[in-house]
């Protein structure tokens, strides 16, 4: 395609990401499939030279730092057709004003997915072997348990529930399965029959946490799944249990689970909290058996330019008249993240 026949694209997102999702090669294939301008991202659509660049784009290529594609940016985006995101969820960034301009959406939330369920797969793992507890206990004591406290040890047979069929749920899913674990599987949408397929046996909630020794959290951030982690259901976990939360902290009663972790009866691995960071004096930064990560499972230093190539793979679609191969709908937002 030729440069004045290509479409023109706008950056938009923090700056500081750029670099390490479009690195040197994937920006060179961005720049022969459309019009940009690298040196211009946009944060603010007030600033003059962000509002007339709006004007001219037809695909903005968005990612963390986005500010929300509301009416008013749209009423400056006459020729806009298409929104490349290259992060996960977009349910902050666009409303019904955008679905009512019938522009395209894509996410790479998929490729996002990967390292996160990559995170949960070795939280598990580690989780089972009780890790997490026995480094601390090693190093406070700096000699080795004795082989008779090592009973309750190990990942065979070891019950492990999951909250959410997402796309990160059905990626730890997969990896789950060389494993000789029990695993089981709460989401609402999914039926029994599909429950299998994905490896697992699907269970009520209630159920899942009364026979779960760990449960990791994977439902998105909507008003139905906000605090569905209450006290009364954090109290269903038997004793010992651990919980592994990737997915979002108001998913959980944090009071409430605070509370349990202060007491010691469950244990946790938690890259995510809320609020996000947690104040300064939280007992969850010291407990031995709280394993505090700050947003690190989704993706991060090389894994960025993933997301960056999923951009440049729809683009290429695009230019070519095929469509979008992960398009983001209406509809999916209201059950997914």
């Amino acid at each position: 395609m030729s440069a004045s026949l290509s479409p023109y694209a706008l950056f938009v997102m923090n700056p500081v990401h750029l670099r390490e999702l479009f690195p040197p090669r994937l920006m060179d294939r961005l720049r022969q499939l459309v019009r940009i301008d690298p040196g211009l991202v946009v944060q603010d659509f007030s600033d003059p030279a962000a509002a007339a660049a709006l004007s001219r784009a037809e695909v903005l290529i968005t990612g963390w730092g986005c500010p929300h594609i509301g009416a008013p940016v749209l009423d400056g985006a006459p020729r806009l057709r298409t929104v490349l995101h290259a992060a996960g969820s977009v349910r902050h960034m666009v409303g019904e004003p955008f679905w009512e301009r019938g522009i395209t959406l894509s996410s790479a939330v998929q490729a996002n997915a990967l390292p996160v369920a990559e995170y949960t797969l070795a939280a598990i793992l580690l989780s089972g072997k009780d890790a997490f507890g026995l480094r601390e206990r090693f190093r406070a004591e700096q000699m080795y348990p004795a082989p008779t406290e090592y009973a309750a040890v190990g990942n065979v047979g070891r019950r492990v529930g999951l909250i959410g069929a997402s796309r990160v749920g059905r990626r730890v899913l997969e990896l789950l399965r060389p494993f000789d674990l029990s695993v089981s599987l709460y989401d609402p949408y999914v039926d029994a029959a599909e429950a299998a397929r994905l490896g697992a046996v699907p269970l009520p909630l209630d159920e899942l946490l009364r026979t779960s020794d760990i449960v990791s959290v994977h439902a998105p951030d909507i008003p139905q799944t906000q605090g569905m982690l209450s006290r009364e259901r954090l109290a269903l976990i038997p004793d010992g249990g651990v919980l592994i939360n990737t997915s979002r902290g108001a998913l959980i009663d944090h009071t409430a689970l605070t509370e349990e972790l202060v007491s010691r009866r469950l244990s946790a691995v938690l890259d995510v909290t809320d609020p996000e960071p947690l104040p300064a004096g939280s007992p969850l930064y010291s407990l031995p058996n709280v394993f505090l990560t700050p947003h690190i499972a989704g993706s991060l230093g090389n894994e960025l330019a993933r997301l960056g190539d999923t951009v440049v793979q729809e683009l290429e679609r695009i230019t070519t008249g095929l469509p979008l191969a992960h398009p983001v709908h209406r509809a999916q937002l209201a059950i997914s993240a």
